[in-house]
């Protein structure tokens, strides 16, 4: 059995790793020239850990781990206004949980495929045909007949546009463009330290914390009622955050002005269906839940997982994607609605809101606040894997 996999992030390299381990051969397309680093921070947890798990992958991971002590929100002076320690937050998640880069889980990922699939860079698909076979023309100019094509190429899929229609036709925006870019400065860093600072007003929340290499990575995130990414990246977040105090400021002269910066919409993909005969997608191609619902590796990694699994019970390709999507899809929607109902709050657009926040991050220092989080977090405990971690590694 041979698949065509297109796009080498997280959910194309996991699923690559599964299939290739029970015998498929595989062939792995990446339209960038190169594995992609830096990036945001992600925290990884769930379906992805327990997938991470099973692969063999966590001891790598801990060393990719990012130990941040505490999430604080300061005001344009750096005046504390609320946080929460980050231990609070991992005793939720019984510690099963990773705060880390996600180029860094990139970079694990491609370690473990390395000298078993090769990755053919620079390349993208170019057309596509199912018959008794898939058929795909490569962008450089070569042709692929497999049993299976495979989009996990992200939010703007080239398969997903090929075989499904426009993006527009799928893609939900949420009203925030969000940033981010990786400095060194050792200034900044002893300012930081070893937390996550936090500025916001309404609308605009700008971030700054370090990286396990010594360097410290920037997030951006701010309500736009205009979906359209800026000609200049660069100066257009120069000119929103600004004025958001000495921190910020510092921040912004030392970002990259050589393309080093990554800049997009906060999305949403939505699907009726995620596959059409021996093609179907997986990961942010399908069921992007958007940075603020803060899943979408651990989902990407999940979905990959339960394909492959599926996969592996010798129904047939058609049955094994369609049994994938049964699994994934419930799961998805509620972490969708999820990301929808936090976006308010993860970057409040109206000061009441700004101000329960801070209350209620003020509540989280407070004894038996613990029992309150695992509450309320409890629905994000949940994988999609299902069965229990020691039988499936057997």
């Amino acid at each position: 059995m041979k698949a065509i996999i297109c796009g080498a992030g997280i959910a194309g390299l996991t699923l690559a790793w599964w299939l290739e381990r029970d015998g498929w051969d595989v062939v792995l397309v990446e339209r960038e020239d190169g594995p992609r680093a830096g990036g945001y921070m992600i925290d990884f947890f769930g379906s992805g850990y327990d997938v991470a798990e099973m692969m063999g992958l966590l001891p790598e991971l801990n060393k990719a781990h990012t130990r941040v002590a505490e999430l604080s929100y300061v005001d344009h002076n750096e005046h504390g206004e609320g946080g929460i320690a980050c231990s609070r937050v991992a005793s939720v998640f019984d510690g099963r949980i990773l705060s880390l880069m996600r180029g860094a889980l990139e970079q694990a990922l491609l370690d473990a495929v390395k000298g078993r699939i090769h990755i053919r860079y620079g390349t993208t698909i170019e057309q596509v045909s199912d018959g008794d076979a898939v058929t795909v023309r490569l962008s450089d100019g070569s042709v692929q007949r497999g049993d299976l094509l495979v989009g996990a190429d992200g939010v703007h899929s080239r398969v997903r546009e090929l075989v499904f229609g426009s993006q527009e036709r799928y893609l939900r925006y949420l009203g925030y463009h969000a940033a981010s870019f990786v400095l060194r400065d050792d200034e900044l860093g002893r300012r930081v330290g070893d937390r996550f600072v936090m500025v916001g007003v309404p609308g605009r929340q700008a971030g700054l914390y370090p990286t396990n290499d010594g360097r410290l990575a920037a997030s951006f995130i701010h309500a736009s009622p205009d979906r359209a990414i800026p000609q200049d990246p660069q100066q257009a977040l120069c000119k929103l955050y600004g004025n958001l105090g000495g921190l910020v400021r510092w921040t912004l002269r030392q970002m990259p002005q050589d393309g080093e910066v990554f800049y997009d919409q906060v999305a949403q993909i939505e699907m009726d269906y995620w596959s059409r005969g021996s093609i179907v997608l997986i990961g942010d191609a399908c069921h992007a839940v958007s940075l603020m619902a803060g899943q979408g590796a651990s989902l990407a990694a999940g979905g990959a997982f339960v394909l492959a699994e599926e996969l592996r019970t010798g129904a047939g390709v058609g049955r094994a994607i369609a049994a994938y999507e049964r699994r994934m899809r419930p799961f998805v929607q509620d972490r969708q609605r999820t990301g929808r109902k936090t976006a308010r709050w993860f970057v409040p657009t109206e000061h009441w809101r700004m101000t329960a926040r801070r209350i209620a991050f003020a509540a989280a220092r407070l004894p038996g606040a613990t029992a309150v989080l695992r509450a309320a977090f409890s629905p994000l405990r949940d994988s999609v894997v299902e069965r229990p971690v020691e039988a499936r590694a057997a």
